[in-house]
């Protein structure tokens, strides 16, 4: 069957269908390229650039213009996948009328299908100021990085029984708001997958277990290029850091001793 564009219909049915989705970030053309190629549903457009690409030491510090900037080249290398562009911090904190302007510069200058903003109940309002502007919205609760300070670092959410009520209770909330789907991090798996079923719309996990309704990882995790940590819940499908040191260091070596450029790699003039 050709295949089409992912659409929020189309997730949904996924879900209603018990099929996982998948989601994937990117932050570049080339790689966006490749992982709609490979038939990846969704591609989120995370502000953890700030940490992988940009050496943050966190996302906070990430600006709407580095998200844009980024969310441009992912939009120009994919056909397929459903674009979502994460809101930075304090994009979308100070009111309901920033939160739609700055939502909307994603959807119009980045060409970003969707949005995604941290929180829960408390932004349920916000959620839903933005989404009847006529701006899909994406919801993440459990762990969540920009606010990571106020939870006392990157821990596990919902471990007993009032802060695992508080997430069930934030996840209707946002399904109520008209967020049509919604990332958990870090979440204990009997909790992703009560609210997974609590909810029309479709879960994404991340170190949240497998009873949510899809899966994301940050691609460079997946790929071992980052080094500075590794996530528990991340499975490290490659490990690319250690090959592309060792191709960097070849090349040096080569150029040093004159073995590169060889004669393969030069021009000859016709006379």
């Amino acid at each position: 069957m050709e295949r089409t564009k992912t659409t929020i219909l189309g997730l949904q049915n996924k879900k209603a269908r018990g099929e996982k989705i998948t989601m994937l970030t990117a932050y570049d053309y080339s790689t966006a390229s490749m992982i709609d190629e490979v038939g990846v549903d969704t591609i989120l457009v995370g502000d953890s650039l700030g940490m992988v690409v940009l050496g943050y030491d966190s996302t906070v510090p990430v600006t709407m213009e580095e998200m844009l900037h980024h969310a441009k080249a992912v939009r120009r290398g994919v056909k397929f996948a459903f674009i979502i562009g994460d809101m930075p911090f304090m994009s979308y904190n100070v009111s309901r009328e920033e939160a739609i302007r700055n939502a909307g510069r994603f959807i119009k200058e980045a060409g970003c299908d969707a949005v995604k903003l941290e929180g829960g109940t408390e932004m349920a309002a916000v959620v839903k100021a933005v989404v009847e502007a006529g701006i899909p919205v994406c919801g993440h609760i459990g762990l969540t990085p920009q606010t990571a300070t106020k939870l006392s670092g990157f821990r596990v959410q919902g471990k007993d029984d009032k802060t695992a009520r508080a997430l069930v209770q934030s996840a209707r909330d946002l399904d109520e708001a008209g967020a049509f789907m919604l990332v958990l991090e870090m979440v204990p798996e009997a909790i992703a997958a009560e609210i997974s079923r609590a909810v029309a719309m479709p879960t994404i996990g991340i170190g949240a277990g497998p009873g949510c309704d899809g899966q994301v990882l940050v691609t460079n995790d997946l790929l071992g290029l980052y080094e500075r940590f590794v996530p528990r819940f991340v499975k490290q499908y490659l490990k690319l850091a250690p090959m592309i040191k060792d191709a960097l260091s070849t090349y040096v070596s080569d150029v040093r001793a004159g073995v590169f450029p060889g004669p393969e790699h030069t021009f000859k003039s016709s006379s």
